[in-house]
């Protein structure tokens, strides 16, 4: 598991490296699928099938401003000065996988839309600190839920992190607005993905109808999407996943 989670996160901070005006969402997949096969792995999300329509036909998920989660890459979305942009990725590695998420910024970003993505990482973390043994499901949820809202921003209730092993998406779901006290017990050693979806303004948000699998907000307004996997541990959590060279590269930029 630790191996998988260290090759998202160095997918992730390869991506960083191309994540400019003038990119496509296309290149980035194309990139992200070469670097994960020349590590011995194989991209989870390539073909991962639909309950609503086709199989999902890239190798990482790319959610550009609106988009919360699911983008499909193509050539004719190009990244442009002041975007944001949602890398989902997922590696199968020596039968277990990883999964992780980062929101970029592309460019310069207004302020505003910095402190979205500073919250929902802060949310993140806050969620992780509670995934001890012996707490519940409903403390992580919880501390997603207080820190996003008290911003006032929307916490998207339909879409939620989940367990995650020799699948990718196992038992249980984790969501990102909950009561403390609530839900499943964790034990150590249950490995969970953390993924708090963020909306700058209303939490409702909508399948578009033209590929069945981008997910946007129905104001319109940005979203953002920060994930770690992680193993439930006594007294503090393990992150399996990394936002370490990515941070590099971000530090350089800005």
């Amino acid at each position: 598991m630790r191996r998988a989670n260290q090759l998202v996160g160095a997918t992730l901070g390869e991506l960083a490296k191309h994540i400019k005006p003038g990119v496509t969402t296309l290149q980035l997949d194309k990139i992200a699928d070469a670097f994960i096969r020349d590590h011995g792995a194989v991209p989870t999300f390539k073909g991962f099938p639909n309950p609503n329509g086709g199989p999902f036909p890239a190798s990482i998920c790319t959610s550009v401003n609106e988009v919360v989660v699911h983008g499909v890459p193509n050539d004719k979305t190009v990244l442009k000065d002041g975007d944001i942009i949602s890398i989902d990725c997922g590696t199968l590695l020596d039968g277990f996988c990883g999964d992780s998420c980062y929101t970029f910024c592309v460019g310069e970003v207004s302020e505003e839309v910095k402190e979205l993505l500073r919250t929902t990482k802060e949310s993140l973390y806050r969620g992780i600190a509670q995934a001890t043994a012996g707490r519940h499901l409903g403390d992580i949820s919880s501390a997603v839920q207080d820190c996003c809202e008290a911003k006032g921003y929307g916490i998207v209730r339909e879409l939620t992190g989940h367990g995650i092993g020799h699948e990718m998406h196992e038992d249980p779901q984790v969501p990102n607005y909950g009561r403390r006290g609530n839900g499943v017990m964790l034990k150590a050693g249950m490995c969970i993905a953390i993924e708090p979806m963020v909306t700058m303004g209303k939490r409702e948000i909508w399948l578009d109808a033209n590929d069945r699998w981008t997910i946007r907000t129905r104001d319109g307004k940005p979203a953002a999407h920060f994930e770690h996997t992680i193993a439930v541990r006594k007294g503090q959590a393990e992150i399996l996943s990394s936002f370490e060279e990515v941070e590099q590269i971000e530090g350089k930029r800005y």
